[in-house]
């Protein structure tokens, strides 16, 4: 729906205000805070009119209005300014990604901290989905008779490593042969490349006992799997400074929200590479998350997925910080990888 200069105007100040203030917004104190340059009269009968459409809500305890999802919809699609940057939030940015990391979940992490950070509000970061991870280095290393450690490097510079143990005795040589063999069948493919169980891959051509070739296989589809699942959280107790948190069933709304780790990658998973993506309320489709928003960007460097970071919070949420803070970071690791700052 398209609205005319003023109407935009009014929208965009009272989400602002509302935003800022978590109060509802009047005509009143809309007319002291904005440019304008139209009477009282004129702003109550504009905001009427937004009303009427469904952009603004009237609340029972006060006569100002506040944002229906559909206006902060509206705002984020068409009003949002992607600059709301202070000059100490951007020094504060680079002095945080500058600082040599050879570990892309060190990078995630400190990405996520800074984020929080700034913004205040909760952030989730998740690895790269496990289907696009193509594995591009494997090892296995003796450790004892029965104890092999089986180390995994893929693509997104992911390293997973883990301890294997066995029933039975284990040889250098059947390492040297298992090694092998795991490289040229399993090297540059991604999981979903692998359209065959691996133990078709290897049980046919392995001398060694079908025992020890199964542990390892259990061992290297767990490692994988659990590579994309993997969630960090900052800023958890940042709630409770908010009013919509005041009520006791919203907060524990939302702590149960933080803990169905499967809805919230989902949510995440769900985006498209390399944009913003904005879920106010009802629209990410799930009963869990209606009284929220999540806000996501899934990050591309020189075509490699690196994960998925993103913002949850009230849907009164200042989508132009989180927006403008999110596209920056971005940009930075982006520019200091070509730079060769980053080596993950």
């Amino acid at each position: 729906m398209k609205l005319d200069e003023r109407k935009k105007k009014i929208l965009g100040a009272i989400v602002e205000e509302y935003i800022d203030s978590a109060e509802p917004v009047s005509s009143s104190n809309l007319l002291k805070m904005s440019d304008l340059n139209c009477s009282s009269a004129t702003i109550r009968n504009e905001m009427a009119e937004l009303e009427k459409i469904g952009f603004l809500e009237k609340t029972h305890t006060s006569s100002g209005r506040v944002p229906s999802q559909k206006g902060y919809r509206y705002y984020v699609d068409e009003l949002l300014r992607e600059d709301n940057l202070t000059r100490n939030e951007i020094a504060l940015i680079k002095e945080r990604l500058e600082r040599k990391v050879n570990d892309l979940e060190e990078l995630t992490k400190i990405a996520t901290t800074t984020l929080s950070e700034i913004t205040h509000y909760t952030t989730i970061a998740i690895g790269p989905q496990v289907n696009r991870h193509a594995i591009v280095d494997l090892k296995f290393v003796l450790l004892g008779n029965r104890v092999l450690m089986a180390v995994i490097l893929t693509d997104s510079g992911i390293i997973r490593e883990s301890i294997i143990k066995f029933d039975e005795d284990i040889s250098q040589e059947q390492i040297n042969d298992l090694t092998v063999l795991f490289k040229n069948k399993l090297i540059g493919k991604s999981l979903d490349e692998l359209n065959v169980p691996i133990e078709e891959f290897i049980t046919t051509e392995m001398k060694t006992g079908i025992n020890i070739i199964q542990k390892i296989i259990e061992e290297i589809n767990r490692l994988l799997k659990s590579t994309g699942k993997d969630m960090y959280l900052e800023g958890t107790n940042k709630v409770v400074d908010m009013p919509e948190f005041k009520r006791v069933d919203v907060t524990k709304e939302f702590l149960n929200v933080l803990n169905e780790k499967d809805i919230v990658s989902e949510v995440l998973n769900s985006g498209f590479a390399q944009d913003i993506n904005v879920y106010i309320g009802e629209e990410s489709e799930k009963e869990e998350l209606k009284n929220f928003s999540i806000v996501t960007f899934n990050h591309l460097i020189e075509g490699k997925d690196i994960g998925t970071i993103g913002i949850i919070g009230p849907t009164r949420m200042d989508y132009s910080k989180v927006i403008s803070v999110m596209k920056y970071i971005s940009k930075k690791i982006n520019d200091d990888y070509k730079k060769g700052k980053n080596h993950f």
